[in-house]
């Protein structure tokens, strides 16, 4: 297993980090299968066996269960693993049980550290943009909790670019702690965040954690086209992330699968191998309701993919160029740098 530094910390992380939505019983995990206690342990044991140092949950998954049952297997082994979680979303139907408020900010991080039976988060996360709450107001929360020692590390997720600039800028003026994680949906089936979210990952020294690295399991071989899967969802039943264009899906599928033969790999192995070979990449959150779909995810840790393998992917999944992308394509690219690079890199279609 690779470990990298994560963004501008001190902290260095695992290529692969195990990802826990499908831990519990509650109605927010339903889509992904239920993985239960004895599940939970044998997970987490699975994982670590294969170097895996960092374990990602959130409050809301399965409405704190998941939170529990991580507690609950790393109990004994603290000082083995690294803990992420997230506030943002609705823990309860009251007018101040969701936000990014200082009243729920403080409250589920208590609530979140008593279910993980710990002491301290190592990485907290921001679950989502909260627009009605000031800039100022969850920052200054965020920077008292690591100054208290709850929380270690700081992380955003799902924002947009200009959003996040907007907080590490406003981090930066009062001299608070800023984020160091940018926990994102990026994958082959839809590489949206090349056009702000790595840039500004970069170009800010943010780690990237790629959520959803296999697409819902749209990337694991299983769905082909014009072919019904014996199990799991429909491609219409897709929403998050939705599917915007299935024949260009389909087409980065069977270059996936031949890609993938020519390793001995599976063709999600594959995927997640692109994504650790991507520029700003640091790690992949990976989950699984069953075990042997772990264990062949955490096979990925030692493919390694040709550079002429990488371009071929890049080319069949390559997002359309949009403004101001394809003005600054055709007038600024002998001044572009690293970030810009992300988005703009050798052998993209016009």
């Amino acid at each position: 297993m690779e470990y990298r530094q994560l963004g501008r910390s001190g902290l260095r992380v695992s290529t692969l980090t195990l990802g826990t939505m499908t831990f519990g019983t509650e109605a927010t995990a339903s889509m992904l299968g239920h993985v239960d206690e004895a599940g939970v342990r044998r997970q987490v044991d699975i994982a670590l066996d294969a170097g895996v140092n960092l374990i990602d949950t959130a409050n809301m998954y399965s409405l704190g269960a998941s939170e529990t049952l991580v507690g609950k297997a790393i109990k004994g082994r603290r000082d083995q693993v690294l803990i992420s979680t997230k506030v943002r979303f609705p823990m309860a139907d009251g007018p101040n049980d969701q936000g990014l408020s200082r009243q729920h900010i403080l409250e589920q991080i208590e609530s979140s550290l008593s279910r993980l039976g710990t002491d301290h988060v190592d990485i907290y996360h921001v679950h989502e943009w909260d627009g009605l709450t000031p800039t100022e107001e969850y920052l200054q929360t965020l920077n008292v909790l690591v100054e208290s020692g709850k929380v270690r590390y700081l992380g955003v997720s799902n924002f947009a670019g200009w959003q996040v600039m907007k907080a590490l800028a406003t981090s930066d003026a009062h001299n608070w702690q800023r984020f160091v994680s940018n926990q994102i949906y990026y994958s082959l089936e839809a590489r949206d965040a090349e056009y702000e979210l790595i840039p500004v990952s970069v170009d800010q020294g943010l780690g990237v954690m790629a959520w959803a690295p296999l697409a819902g399991g749209l990337l694991t071989g299983k769905y082909r086209r014009d072919q019904q899967p014996s199990e799991g969802r429909q491609i219409t039943d897709w929403s998050e992330p939705p599917v915007r264009n299935p024949e260009k899906l389909w087409d980065t599928v069977d270059l996936l699968i031949k890609v993938a033969d020519g390793h001995g790999a599976s063709p999600a192995q594959t995927a997640l191998a692109y994504l650790m070979a991507k520029t700003g990449v640091t790690t992949l959150v990976i989950g699984a309701r069953r075990e042997e779909q772990l264990v062949d995810n955490l096979g990925a840790a030692d493919l390694v993919l040709s550079a002429d393998e990488i371009d071929a992917l890049d080319v069949a999944s390559a997002p359309d160029i949009i403004y101001p992308h394809w003005h600054q394509r055709a007038a600024s690219r002998e001044r572009f740098n690293a970030a810009d690079q992300v988005l703009h890199g050798p052998k993209r279609p016009n």
